[in-house]
């Protein structure tokens, strides 16, 4: 699933792209692609023909253009990627892609096209409001999400505070969205390999220190990711016009199990972890000596 480093590309591409362009025309071609949309593909579509996008703006991993004003009141259009969600930026008279699920027709001939091979994501109609830890405006449906650590307004000492509040482990921590935003699978992985944490340390028992050493690390893992614009292991995610990032030739431990650490040669291991997996150096991320199973949140 993309994280913050694709995502954050995919805005750049819309924020140079398509901001500042009026809409003529928007096409559903399947239903799934608005199905969190509460008034259905007609209202989607009847909401968009004549706006014109005003801004690109993330949280985490949702992207929203606004329509027509960036403040509380208006409308924007949500976006989710999920597991493999494109929206790519296209001349009117290129040929669609096989899963074009929704195309938003601009003025100029321009196009935006919502593609998905899994129909995991989706687009929305939503109304901005005022965010509860800013003044930034924020679509109604997401302001349960968290700020991410590269946002200017996310806060070290806040983020401690309900880490150790937390009571569970320390990637589920991470992944977990209304404490911290845009962090997934790989690039939890990655921080923790940096930090020379274990991802069943239970948060806890985290001291500032380390909290504060695994933020710093954080936010390393994703600028490096940032600037090769994300990690793409197939072609389920691109940019906006339709390339893959590169970060996957700089990962440390994700995916690399049996391959020797980077840092002392050890075998890297992989973990049963929520349905997924775990990739991990024995020896740099020593396990605790006791391993709970995860507390209630």
């Amino acid at each position: 699933m993309p994280e913050l480093p694709e995502v954050e590309t995919v805005r750049d591409g819309l924020a140079r792209l398509v901001v500042g362009r009026s809409i003529a025309a928007v096409d559903v071609y399947h239903p799934r692609a608005v199905r969190r949309n509460p008034s259905g593909s007609h209202d989607f579509a009847a909401a968009l023909r004549g706006a014109r996008f005003v801004s690109a703006r993330r949280r985490g991993k949702y992207l929203w253009l606004p329509l027509d004003a960036d403040e509380p009141g208006a409308r924007c259009l949500v976006g989710h990627l999920g597991m493999s969600g494109q929206l790519l930026v296209q001349p009117g008279d290129k040929p669609d892609e096989r899963h074009l699920h929704v195309r938003v027709r601009f003025d100029d001939g321009l196009e935006l096209r919502f593609v998905d091979q899994r129909t995991f994501g989706g687009l929305l109609i939503d109304e901005l409001v005022a965010a509860d830890d800013g003044p930034d405006a924020i679509p109604s449906q997401i302001r349960h999400i968290a700020r991410d650590p590269l946002d200017e307004a996310f806060s070290d000492e806040r983020f401690f505070l309900r880490l150790r509040r937390k009571r569970t482990e320390i990637k589920r921590a991470l992944l977990d969205q209304s404490l911290i935003s845009g962090i997934g699978n790989i690039y939890a992985d990655e921080s923790l390999w940096r930090a020379r944490l274990d991802g069943r340390r239970r948060t806890d028992q985290l001291s500032r220190k380390a909290a504060a050493e695994l933020i710093t690390h954080v936010r390393a893992v994703l600028t490096e990711a940032l600037r090769e614009g994300g990690t793409s292991f197939d072609a389920l995610y691109v940019n906006v016009n339709g390339q893959g990032g590169y970060f996957e030739r700089d990962l440390a431990v994700y995916g690399r199990e049996g391959q020797p650490c980077l840092r002392c040669g050890r075998r890297i291991v992989r973990s049963a972890f929520m349905n997924r997996s775990s990739f991990s150096c024995p020896r740099c991320q020593r396990a605790p000596r006791i391993v709970d199973s995860p507390l209630p949140e």
